[in-house]
């Protein structure tokens, strides 16, 4: 019996980039200056952005490479040539379909206040702030309803769904959301996209299905249907809560409920036998509209006149905003009549008013649709009326009403009942001798030259909607009017759709629901029950992770402390060893306690303005400090805090272009950068002080410094961004010179793996992804001095006294900058720091603000 040996191709060294085994003839490994191996073959197809420069696909860090000699240049892997040669099996086949390059392609999912799909479903919908423009005293509020009577679209037509001579077009605006109100005495404040995504994700899931429905339906149907623009708000950064609106267009032809809201005895008055052409025409294109609508998934459920308009060519077509106009009035009538009932007398009393004001007030709804939302009111029928399905069915019976009214005006004979308990609530009795004395109006005024008209209306109003008849047969039975049927070659060309269809019913919808209503906070309230209540708090003196404070932004923002002793502008903050340091143009550097935020120490000996701050947590919790006039100061952050003078000091060698250190940054505990004001990166030894080298290249002051997977980035007032080895010391790349847009002086920049951001004084950021330049966009009204990134979420601070928070996200082939919103501050912004679930904002007015979650705050004091 033999024993299976275990197999050694798995186990062979393999180039991470073609997974090819290394060989002695071409996949020669190579070992670039961050350790990694990479065959021969695929160093000479890697892309080669920069000269004698290129980036490590197991890493992404940029290596020197020497584009005139190749892989040559490079050593060999001794070690991984001499396993492979000895293991490699006699042939090996190919195996690039086996494995992918293991390189990112798109920016990490965490830290996300949306995720790329619900923000790319919605953004294209969203309208700009100054689409629209709303005339004063068009503003015309209806209990739960809001909208304009007379509202302008603008010029801004950036959206592909916006028709292109939309200009000064007329529209609707219909309230579909609540958008999240501003904590009171909150520093956050939402950008106008962010605030309505927040507004979207906080409707429930099948508001949202019903509102994408009807954006959707109107962008394909817009011959038959009022065409929707889109979403768009109101409000702007100083107003405390919003209303998110649904844009939809008004023709200049109006309503039917506008040009016939005077006919009293309809077109077929007893002396006008005229009226039947426009009866017919009229009436064909109101039930053109409806089977739009029923083509589309989509069951109106209420119709009126108000929902029908003439178009700019006389064609008739179905208004979304009108339809969930009368919607909600239909709930509201429906929810304020039955909130308050109990039982007996009261009961019937209160539903009886409530079918009475329904019909009175001539939104057209059949009788399975009512008791549907009766139901819905908490209030238990007993009637055949709700067990019938709502299909296509409850539009037929709504359109025989309208079209009754544009027949015979006031003569259609109103229908009431009572609702109660002696009749078992079965009213089939009194709607039977409503539908009779309808077609004796309709036989009296009709005559009986138009009797198939009249059959066709009177099963329209058939109490079972499975006996009543299609749209299209409706509109055969009108065109027939006008076309007889042996001159009708278009008669075969009728489209029926199934009327047993259970299609979305717009009227039961949660879209349709009047927003605010006791139900409506109920179903809310026991909603946050099933998901855990309120958020969690933490125990006092924990800290709350970056995550928190992320989701907490939307909740509101509450200023935690003011810290107060500094003499002159902050200009650096940092963290390290379990405290807050920060720095100042008074010469000192001072350090706070995390937990109740006190002054705990104040280190002084820099004769200069303190100009850059880091923090080194190693071995030994270290604060370097440079100051105005050179010199770099090493504080050690343990207690007791009893040394004045410092750990080490030593100051750069001086010349004519000489004006101090502006920025700071170490590599552990081992090497201290410094950018000066005379162009150069100096590397010291934290150890003794001693200068290790310079580096040169720059063209002015380098004004802030960052470290990350072993590569140097230092920023400039002469506008680019390089790069530099940390091995050698070598300069590896410079950004900014082939950017097309003018690059101004840069102020900050911070860097997290792939992506790189640099801040500029025009109050612009510049964004490269993997040295490949991606975006730009004005943040600020001017100079942004500080920046900090956490995940994918960057917040950004200046002269125009704002901390803006952008997100960063998208793939390797677009980056998109989303504005999420700001903060207002007192003064202009000189030192920004986000860390521990907290926001350190450091000000030119000496003081340092320390901004966290209002809505934790206030759940940690109640338990304190």
């Amino acid at each position: 019996m033999t024993t299976a040996q275990p197999s050694t191709e798995a186990e062979l060294p393999e180039c991470p980039v073609c997974i090819e085994t290394y060989n002695d003839t071409v996949s020669i490994p190579r070992v670039l200056s961050c350790g990694h191996s990479i065959c021969e073959a695929c160093l000479i197809s890697l892309p080669q952005r920069y000269p004698n420069t290129i980036r490590c696909p197991a890493c992404t860090q940029l290596a020197n490479y020497s584009s005139q000699q190749g892989p040559s240049s490079l050593p060999k892997n001794i070690d991984l040539l001499r396993i492979s040669l000895q293991h490699s099996p006699p042939s090996s086949k190919s195996n690039l379909d086996r494995k992918k390059q293991n390189q990112p392609s798109t920016i990490d999912g965490r830290d996300r206040f949306w995720s790329d799909e619900f923000y790319a479903s919605w953004k294209g919908w969203i309208l700009p702030h100054d689409a629209v423009s709303v005339e004063t005293g068009g503003f015309v509020r209806f209990g739960s309803l809001n909208y304009y009577s007379r509202v302008c679209f603008g010029g801004n037509d950036n959206n592909n769904r916006k028709s292109s001579n939309s200009n000064r077009n007329s529209v609707s605006l219909v309230r579909v959301a609540s958008l999240p109100p501003i904590v009171n005495d909150s520093k956050f404040r939402f950008g106008y996209v962010a605030r309505i995504m927040k507004g979207l994700e906080g409707m429930r899931e099948v508001e949202r299905e019903g509102l994408i429905l009807v954006l959707e339906a109107s962008e394909r149907r817009l011959r038959r249907m009022c065409r929707v623009y889109g979403l768009w708000s109101e409000i702007m950064e100083e107003v405390d809560d919003g209303e998110l609106y649904l844009v939809c267009e008004r023709h200049r032809g109006g309503s039917l409920l506008d040009k016939f809201s005077d006919l009293r005895n309809g077109f077929l008055g007893a002396e006008d036998k005229g009226g039947v052409f426009s009866f017919a025409m009229i009436g064909m294109g109101i039930c053109e509209s409806v089977l739009a609508l029923h083509s589309e998934g989509l069951v109106a459920g209420c119709l009126g006149l108000s929902c029908f308009s003439f178009d700019e060519l006389g064609g008739v077509c179905i208004d979304f905003n009108e339809a969930l106009a009368i919607g909600r009035k239909v709930w509201s009538t429906v929810m304020d009549t039955v909130s308050g009932a109990t039982s007996g007398k009261q009961k019937e009393e209160d539903e009886a008013s409530c079918t009475d004001c329904l019909k009175s007030s001539k939104p057209f709804i059949s009788l399975e649709v009512l008791f549907r939302l009766l139901r819905k009111g908490d209030i238990t029928h007993e009637s055949g009326h709700s067990s019938y399905p709502i299909g296509h069915g409850a539009d037929v019976w709504s359109l025989a009403c309208v079209l009754l009214l544009l027949l015979i005006g006031d003569a259609v004979p109103q229908y009431t009942f009572e609702m109660n308990e002696e009749n078992g609530f079965d009213h089939s009795d009194d709607y039977v001798c409503w539908v009779d004395k309808v077609k004796l109006v309709l036989e009296e005024k009709l005559g009986p030259e138009y009797l198939t008209l009249r059959q066709t209306l009177c099963k329209c109003l058939d109490i079972n909607p499975g006996n009543r008849p299609d749209v299209a047969d409706v509109r055969k039975c009108i065109r027939d009017m006008l076309v007889k049927p042996q001159f009708d070659f278009l008669g075969n060309l009728e489209s029926a759709i199934n009327r047993n269809s259970t299609d979305h019913c717009l009227v039961l919808g949660e879209l349709f629901q009047p927003k605010g209503s006791s139900k409506d906070q109920r179903e809310c309230e026991l909603q946050e029950k099933e998901d855990g209540g309120q958020p969690d708090f933490v125990e006092d003196g924990e800290d709350k992770s970056d995550e928190d404070f992320r989701a907490g932004l939307s909740k509101g923002m509450a200023e935690l402390k003011d810290l107060r002793g500094h003499l002159d502008c902050i200009s650096g903050l940092a963290v390290g060893g379990g405290y807050l340091l920060s720095s100042s143009f008074d010469k000192t550097v001072r350090v706070w306690s995390l937990q109740d935020f006190s002054h705990l120490h104040t280190f002084r000996g820099h004769e200069n303005k303190v100009m850059a701050l880091v923090c080194v947590d190693e071995e030994e919790p270290l604060c370097i400090s440079g100051d105005s006039g050179g010199g770099i100061f090493v504080w050690k952050i343990t207690t007791p805090f009893r040394q004045e003078d410092p750990l080490r000091k030593w100051c750069e060698q001086k010349d004519w272009r000489f004006s101090g250190i502006h920025s700071l940054t170490a590599y552990r505990n081992n090497c201290l950068y410094s950018g000066s004001g005379d162009r150069t990166i100096k590397a010291w030894s934290l150890e003794d002080g001693s200068l290790i080298c310079s580096m040169n290249g720059h063209s002015s002051v380098v004004s802030t410094l960052a470290i990350c997977d072993e590569v140097l980035y230092s920023g400039s007032w002469d506008g680019t961004v390089r790069l530099w080895s940390l091995n050698d010391h070598s300069p590896l790349t410079v950004l900014g010179e082939d950017v097309t847009i003018e690059m101004k002086s840069v102020l900050a920049i911070t860097v997290d793996r792939h992506l790189l951001v640099a801040a500029c004084e025009n109050g612009c950021i510049k964004v490269w992804r993997n040295d490949v330049f991606m975006n730009s966009k004005i943040l600020h009204n001017g100079a942004i001095f500080a920046m900090n990134m956490q995940g994918k979420c960057l917040y950004t601070g200046g002269w125009d006294k704002n901390v803006n928070i952008q997100e960063l996200s998208g793939d390797e082939f677009e980056l998109d900058v989303k504005a999420f919103g700001s903060i207002p501050c007192s003064s202009v912004v000189t030192a920004l720091l986000c860390c521990q679930g907290k926001l350190f904002v450091g000000y030119a007015d000496k003081s340092i603000k320390v901004t966290g979650c209002s809505v934790n705050l206030s759940l940690s004091q109640t338990h304190n």
